[in-house]
């Protein structure tokens, strides 16, 4: 029976290798460490070869415009089958993101021993053409210049003259680094630098990664900024942590205390009344508005009361005139009679 039990152990092996997973995890956890020690001393297989297809579509966001510039790792490390994983990885990316010159722009950096850029952020606004450039893009092979990646994508990628929008517009600037390596220079000063320049960086490890590293480029909060996935087959899950992240989420949705109705208003939100309401000091409820009433009286109306009035005096005048008079004639009679 222990026989049986070693011989399905290592039938099972492969299928266990191809495990994946995502992590997002600190540098010192347990389960990271261990995910990174599987990765880096299991021999991985060659990924089954896929092929980015420029027609398919996904949904989009539009809680967010960008300027987003991607920097891919492909040096030698990297399979041709990988790298058209991280190349899908980038298209999907896209597919989720609202892309025109007015919302969100789009730019690839490639690195290796040397540093490409293979389109600027004024170039595609479309996201089938993104898409085309995507899947156009070729692996350059030897070394991992990581540090020399990030101070160009600052310097060059990021710039006005190559599409990015000025900080007067508030365009959030945003750069992804998917890397499977150890930089072989430096990265904390040229990311500090490029974080000084209001760049949020997100540091993707796959694999053989250097967590240190990943650390040391990303933005904090880092539990926000530093992935790793163990493999470039599941690349493709991080799409809806970005989407979730790069969207962002509209406040309105995630609840709100507004009695009417609730206005996304980005970071925040604000309430308004429905019409015929107006908004309370706690600015939240909402109260009938007090309408003043003005009666105004009909010209005519009152003239024509006037004339009543003044008739009915006369009447009563002459009545009482009459009256008088006739309670005289009464008195004079009685005195005439007695005399």
């Amino acid at each position: 029976m222990k026989a049986f039990h070693w011989i399905l152990l290592y039938c099972a092996a492969p299928l266990l290798s191809d495990v994946q997973g995502t992590y997002h995890l600190m540098a010192g956890d347990p389960e990271l460490m261990a995910a990174q020690s599987y990765a880096q001393t299991r021999n991985n297989g060659r990924p089954p070869l896929r092929t980015l297809n420029p027609e398919k579509t996904d949904s989009q966001c539009r809680s967010r415009s960008l300027d987003l510039v991607f920097i891919i790792d492909s040096s030698r490390s990297v399979r041709q089958g990988e790298f058209e994983k991280v190349k899908i990885f980038l298209a999907n990316m896209v597919d989720t993101l609202e892309v025109s010159s007015d919302s969100t722009r789009v730019a690839v950096v490639n690195y290796a021993s040397t540093v490409k850029t293979e389109f600027l952020l004024k170039d595609y606004f479309s996201k089938l053409d993104l898409k085309k450039a995507i899947s156009r893009i070729e692996p350059l092979a030897t070394g991992t210049m990581t540090g020399l990646a990030i101070k160009t994508a600052a310097n060059e990628a990021f710039t006005e003259q190559s599409g990015a929008r000025p900080r007067s517009r508030n365009i959030s600037k945003v750069a992804i680094i998917v890397t499977d390596g150890r930089p072989q220079d430096q990265v904390e000063e040229v990311s500090a630098a490029a974080r000084g320049k209001g760049i949020e960086i997100y540091a993707v490890g796959v694999d053989r990664a250097d967590m240190r590293s990943l650390q040391l480029m990303a933005s904090t909060p880092l539990e926000d900024h530093v992935f790793y996935v163990e493999t470039y087959g599941v690349i493709e899950k991080l799409t809806s942590k970005f989407r979730e992240t790069l969207c962002g989420v509209d406040p309105c949705s995630m609840g709100h205390d507004c009695e009417h109705i609730c206005v996304n208003s980005n970071a925040s939100y604000y309430c308004k009344c429905r019409k015929g309401y107006i908004l309370n000091v706690d600015k939240k409820t909402c109260s009938l508005k007090q309408v003043k009433v003005e009666v105004v009286e009909d010209p005519c109306k009152c003239e024509a009361r006037l004339a009543f009035q003044k008739q009915t005096q006369a009447a009563i005048q002459q009545l009482t005139a009459k009256h008088i008079q006739s309670v005289r004639i009464e008195r004079l009679e009685n005195t005439v009679g007695r005399a």
